[in-house]
């Protein structure tokens, strides 16, 4: 006999705005206990020292959480120099004290410009990223560290905002898996004094901006199940970039029990992904396998009358 789910069958995005300490996973818990829901999901992790715009998804979202994790990011950080730390942010251990030397904001923009553009990156050992099973932050905890494998990442900008004493604001756009962290290291480092951050926001993740932001406190004051559903994004916003197909009753049918169907793709062309509507319902996402024909690649539970 099937297990039964607790809780209750919400679908949608939350836009939460992730407190100074909690982990990104007791923030997602937080919310999915107020929303009483049935499943949820985060679109990449923020550190707890770290605040901002965390996507949560509830139900059916979760299918297409993936669909963020790869999307570009823009973060606000303060760096503090003259200070190196074990986690590379003001939480950690102090590893060195050095002296600052007298900067203006002209040479700290000669240095950004270096890190503007494709970059290599070796990720901190605090991070989640694992090793052998082993997740490195457990590693680090243990006073062990590892080899790992440089990255390539990119940063699109970053921006000098303030520069006050032996620190300075950054706001930064960036790929998927750049660590602001090391970034901040990295250019303490060529500025001859190393640095560490002491504050990090997340403004943005792919499409959404911190605009839509709701802390947990305001969900707290939400009242009743219908107002608290009511401030959740449609589950097709994570989708929004990719092309969109209208289906009629039949293709529908046979898409939702596995089916390829004839469906209008226009222009698309073979082994591209589109969403699929009908009636301005969503149904999930299908790949094209031929001229105006459609197979499903990711649908919703929905049936079909």
């Amino acid at each position: 006999m099937a297990r039964r789910r607790r809780g209750l069958p919400v679908n949608g995005v939350l836009l939460l705005d992730k407190p100074k300490g909690l982990s990104s996973n007791h923030a997602l818990q937080r919310a999915r206990r107020l929303f009483q829901a049935q499943k949820a999901g985060h679109t990449g992790t923020l550190d707890p020292m770290a605040t901002g715009l965390l996507p949560v998804c509830f139900g059916e979202a979760t299918k297409f959480s993936a669909q963020l994790l790869a999307a570009d990011k823009v973060y606000r950080t303060r760096v503090e120099l003259g200070v190196v730390t074990d986690t590379g942010d003001a939480e950690g251990e102090v590893l060195e004290r050095n002296e600052v030397p007298r900067l203006s904001e002209a040479d700290i923009e000669g240095v950004l410009a270096l890190f503007r553009g494709e970059i290599e990156q070796v990720p901190p050992m605090y991070s989640a990223l694992k090793h052998q099973g082993r997740k490195l932050y457990e590693l680090a905890r243990e006073g062990r560290t590892v080899e790992r494998a440089v990255r390539r990442v990119t940063v699109y900008d970053a921006r000098l905002l303030a520069c006050e004493g032996d620190a300075f604001e950054l706001e930064v756009r960036v790929s998927k898996g750049t660590y602001i962290r090391t970034l901040a290291e990295d250019i303490g480092r060529t500025l001859g004094c190393g640095g560490h951050i002491s504050a990090l926001r997340r403004l943005a993740t792919g499409p959404f901006s911190g605009d839509g932001m709701l802390s947990l406190e305001t969900l707290e004051g939400l009242t009743g199940q219908a107002e608290r559903e009511a401030v959740l994004l449609p589950v097709d916003v994570l989708v929004a970039h990719l092309p969109r197909c209208e289906v009629d009753v039949e293709a529908a049918r046979r898409l939702t029990h596995g089916q390829p169907a004839r469906v209008d793709t226009g222009a698309l062309a073979t082994g591209e992904t589109a969403r699929l509507y009908r009636d301005e319902a969503f149904l999930g996402l299908g790949t094209v396998t031929g001229p105006q024909e459609v197979a499903p690649k990711r649908l919703l539970n929905t049936a079909v009358d």
